[in-house]
């Protein structure tokens, strides 16, 4: 065989291997956040389920971002951007290697932690949550309220259940006043 012929079989070998490493680039990109580099719903809910599934004693979280809207009126987007960023820095650091986190969309983010005794307080969480930024010299209030879902506490352990229970929490917390975590 000579080496036109071992070039032109080859070609079309080099053309799917490199066809199949952009793909798998797109599907890796489509799971993470462009802001936040924090996983996104469908990135984040199949480890969920398998972390969910696999430890007894983990805690689902979800956080809401009080008030956005109204930072980004009034300092711009930006800002808004550097609060999220911030955020989802913020809670990656909390759940630290005993979970992850994930921006849903918007001002909303989850997370899931699998040894609490591993990881610092949800007092600590909201303290850190609530702490101000730093944007163009300007700093920038942040408020969330943050549910929570124990897995043990279900009758059925499934996502699902976990995240309606914390967003059940989430929304007793915002009905307490800002700043609460319930």
């Amino acid at each position: 065989m000579d080496t036109q012929t071992i070039a032109a079989a080859g070609l079309p070998a080099l053309g799917w291997a490199l066809h199949g490493g952009l793909l798998w680039r797109r599907l890796a990109t489509a799971r993470r956040d462009p802001l936040t580099g924090l996983h996104t719903r469908a990135g984040w809910t199949t480890r969920a389920e398998h972390l969910l599934a696999k430890h007894p004693s983990a805690l689902v979280l979800l956080v809401d971002l009080d008030d956005f809207k109204a930072i980004n009126d009034t300092h711009g987007h930006a800002a808004g951007d550097a609060v999220l960023t911030a955020t989802a820095q913020r809670l990656s650091v909390w759940c630290g290697r005993h979970g992850i986190a994930a921006r849903l969309g918007g001002d909303e983010f989850a997370a899931i932690v699998t040894d609490l005794g591993q990881t610092p307080s949800l007092n600590a969480l909201e303290s850190t949550l609530n702490k101000a930024i730093r944007h163009a010299d300007l700093s920038v209030p942040v408020s969330a309220s943050v549910g929570h879902c124990h897995r043990d506490q279900l009758p059925f352990p499934t996502l699902t259940d976990a995240l309606s229970a914390a967003d059940a929490s989430m929304y007793a917390a915002k009905g307490h006043g800002r700043r609460n975590t319930r």
